[in-house]
């Protein structure tokens, strides 16, 4: 009896052991190198004290497409950012949210977020690790809680597995959500265009490529710099106010008139797929946009300085001009199955 009880003893400290040995064993999900394309400048964002996982990444993922974001369960970040469309949306000018709800503004293009030190149009979140907290609480567009969202997914059989491989504890919290969502994104980088491949040396412009790429040096290019096509700047560029929506921009949000009717310079790249354009999604053809900068541009003392006297184009030089941002379509990014749906 007493070399059972004896036997009963080692075997439930074996067990302990084994509890403690594994409550304390290292935390060591995949790292994924960020690759930054040849000749681009160094990213905004920190990688080394946020660095991206394999498991991180399929977090993002999966929540990126989940509409249980939303307080009715029905709309999700790709509702609004769709893959095959630079992940924005082109159905309609404005965002559509919860219960029929239309939103304020046109979503913005979601591509190179590694290099941006600000998000939204008006600027107003300034890291991409709390920029989904932006769309979760909007009334027009999730309309959720940060609480309840967590709430719903640690009700989830699948949901605590995946956040404890990613950060190490089956115990969802917020910030990690926001995390895994921010690090999906930051994979979202668009590379391989036809413009690349001819800087890179791969290819070549045909001529009218060419016009099209001297005219955009020559009038673009100050506010939508190569090679990420935007400076990750604010700007008027000459919009008429919408008298029903009076989005002032920038303004907003800093409370300085200074920034007036300022909004945030979109990236040109995947332009192709990207309409309706500007922040009201006021424009569905690239030719509109610039019949804009040509003869519809309203003065304002805060309109960029190099639209003060519009932009005078030929109507060749529009179709020109226009070949050559058909060029900053990135196919191989677009359809990249790694960025859409989980299957």
């Amino acid at each position: 009896m007493l070399q059972i009880k004896k036997w009963v003893a080692v075997f439930a400290g074996l067990i302990m052991l084994f509890i403690v040995a594994t409550a304390f064993k290292t935390f060591k999900p995949n790292k994924v190198e960020f690759q930054i394309p040849d000749g681009w400048p160094k990213p905004h964002f920190d990688f080394k004290k946020s660095p991206l996982t394999k498991e991180g990444i399929y977090l993002g993922r999966k929540l990126f497409y989940d509409a249980i974001l939303s307080v009715n369960n029905t709309i999700s970040c790709a509702s609004c950012h769709l893959s095959y469309t630079a992940f924005t949306h082109v159905d309609h000018a404005l965002s559509h949210g919860v219960y029929d709800s239309i939103g304020t503004r046109n979503s913005l293009a979601i591509l190179n977020v590694a290099w941006s030190n600000s998000f939204m149009w008006d600027g107003a979140i300034n890291h991409i690790e709390v920029q989904a907290l932006a769309p979760i609480n909007h009334p027009l567009e999730m309309g959720e809680e940060l609480p309840n969202v967590v709430q719903k997914l640690q009700n989830e059989r699948e949901y605590p597995r995946l956040f404890n491989a990613a950060f190490g504890d089956s115990t969802i919290t917020g910030q990690n959500l926001l995390k895994a969502l921010a690090q999906f994104q930051l994979t979202f980088v668009s590379s391989n265009a036809k413009y690349d491949k001819v800087v890179r040396g791969e290819d070549a412009f045909t001529e009218q490529e060419e016009r099209g790429y001297k005219l955009f040096k020559a009038h673009c290019n100050s506010c939508h710099k190569e090679p990420l096509f935007t400076k990750n700047q604010f700007a008027n560029n000459g919009l008429p106010i919408d008298s029903t929506l009076n989005d002032v921009g920038r303004m907003g949000i800093s409370l300085n008139a200074e920034d007036s009717l300022k909004f945030k310079i979109p990236t040109l790249r995947n332009i192709e797929f990207s309409f309706p354009y500007m922040h009201d999604g006021r424009f569905r053809k690239l030719s509109e946009v610039l019949n804009h900068y040509q003869k519809g541009i309203v003065q304002s003392p805060t309109l960029a300085k190099e639209l003060r006297n519009g932009i005078a184009l030929t109507s060749n030089e529009k179709v020109d001009l226009i070949a050559f941002l058909l060029t900053l379509s990135d196919k191989e990014f677009l359809f990249n199955q790694e960025l859409a749906f989980p299957r």
